[in-house]
């Protein structure tokens, strides 16, 4: 199994900043991706940003230039910056890794931490 711990979610204005971390352990393997996703009430679950092993990166259309992911040297620990915060981006923001152990991919979620932007 695969752990994923996250952290950083919180209340803030809009405009400001808020840094998310997901740091995944466990029976890793090899991590192919490991990214963010969101969920706000009554809306899909949407891809925020994702970097895979070869660091490339992907974005929403809606957070480009304003979110940047990034991870550790060992790639375990992915984090999430996330500037000019509007109220739109409220929502919950899940950690989604995937990986591959003994030539099978295994795709796992982590519990989510509550974003919330509001004056």
């Amino acid at each position: 199994q695969v752990q994923l711990v996250e952290s950083g979610g919180g209340l803030v204005q809009p405009g400001g900043s808020l840094r998310l971390s997901c740091a995944a352990s466990g029976s890793i393997g090899s991590i192919v991706a490991m990214g963010w996703y969101r969920q706000a009430p009554g809306k899909q679950r949407e891809l925020v940003a994702r970097i895979t092993d070869g660091d490339t990166t992907n974005y929403l259309d809606s957070v480009k230039g304003r979110f940047t992911i990034s991870r550790d040297n060992a790639k375990t620990t992915v984090w999430l910056q996330m500037n000019r915060l509007n109220p739109e981006d409220t929502a919950v923001y899940i950690c989604n890794t995937r990986i591959k152990r003994a030539s099978v991919y295994f795709t796992y979620w982590g519990q989510g931490t509550q974003v919330t932007v509001s004056s």
